[in-house]
């Protein structure tokens, strides 16, 4: 069946009902499909996330994660992680170069190596840094509360060598002549030695000073150390603190000498005790900071914190194995005793 149409000329043409059904169809089912197709799936945020020292991952890592979903960001769907545990420096360093090459959104750097080479990197793609003693004295910010620049994050490791110093003097009241390791080539060594030096003087310390920058300087320093010579071990730089902490501890313990942890793992390895921040706890503050960038926040209008919550962790088992009593006050000061 077909229509005649005649127009006002006196023309006539024929319409099949296909046409005047098309015809009569609203505007807008042909449009809905094309705006369907226009849509743009959900944004994916990169986020590259490493850290120098390939036996343990930072507790803050953790803590990262948990905060992170705990804001709507769930790994694989609208965000992808890429986390990385490198050997060295030089391999953080190519890692940067990757990650801005990808294009990723946003950079995390946790502890001094992966700062500096992420900075190297890139000055336009946004970093989230972690577990920095002095990231003005080291360069990565020109100031705490206006960063400038593309780098913020958190003072998560500030300079508590005189505090340590003082808890480890409490808990080995025989202490009077420490093996110190530092590793002049760590950027931080001079300024944190410093304060070392301030400390031990007022807690009446005989340092004994030993460069080490190697596996083999490590082995060599502690080789040489025959029983009597030290009361115990102290780390300076944080280098040493991410680059050999099973080896030191291993070589430590072998000869009976306390450590403190630049860590609080390890406590649970064999030091004697830590003092320090509560990492996950900054990692949860940094996932506020990725958050908070992701949706349009520059770092250089993000303040730097200092960590907010400190904690004291101490291994009574290794106490009582190098015959060590802790004192009551000490225990009653603990956030946390292993025994």
């Amino acid at each position: 069946m077909k229509f005649r149409c005649i127009q006002p000329d006196g023309r006539v043409f024929f319409l099949l009902p296909l046409a005047i059904f098309l015809l009569t169809l609203p505007f807008g089912l042909f449009v809905a499909p094309r705006a369907a197709e226009a849509q743009q799936p959900a944004k994916v945020w990169r986020i590259g996330i490493f850290h120098v020292g390939v036996d343990h991952v930072p507790p803050s890592i953790g803590g990262l994660r948990e905060g992170l979903k705990a804001l709507g960001y769930e790994d694989g769907k609208n965000i992808r992680l890429d986390w990385r545990n490198l050997l060295d420096e030089d391999a953080a360093r190519v890692t940067a170069q990757e990650w801005v090459r990808d294009r990723v959104d946003l950079i995390v750097a946790v502890e001094p190596q992966t700062v500096r080479a992420a900075k190297a990197a890139t000055s336009q793609v946004p970093i989230v840094f972690l577990h920095i003693d002095d990231p003005v004295a080291d360069g990565f910010v020109q100031s705490f509360a206006h960063p400038g620049g593309n780098l913020t994050g958190f003072a998560g490791r500030p300079v508590l060598h005189d505090k340590r110093l003082e808890i480890f003097k409490e808990l080995v009241p025989g202490l009077r002549r420490l093996l110190v390791l530092r590793d002049p080539t760590d950027p931080a060594t001079a300024r944190l030695l410093a304060v070392v030096h301030e400390a031990a003087a007022v807690l009446k310390l005989q340092l004994v000073e030993r460069e080490v920058t190697t596996p083999a300087d490590i082995e060599r320093v502690f080789g040489a150390v025959k029983a009597g010579d030290v009361d115990g071990v102290f780390l300076v730089s944080p280098r040493l603190d991410t680059n050999f902490p099973s080896l030191i501890l291993r070589l430590a313990s072998e000869r009976h000498l306390p450590l403190p942890g630049p860590l609080k793992q390890w406590v649970a390895q064999g030091a004697l005790f830590y003092y320090g921040v509560n990492y996950p706890a900054i990692g949860e503050a940094a996932a506020q900071y990725v958050d908070k960038i992701l949706k349009g926040a520059k770092p250089a209008d993000l303040p730097v914190e200092y960590p907010k919550r400190f904690e004291l962790i101490v291994n009574l088992k290794v106490a009582q194995a190098l015959g060590l009593t802790v004192p009551p006050l000490v225990l009653l000061q603990a956030d946390e005793v292993m025994r």
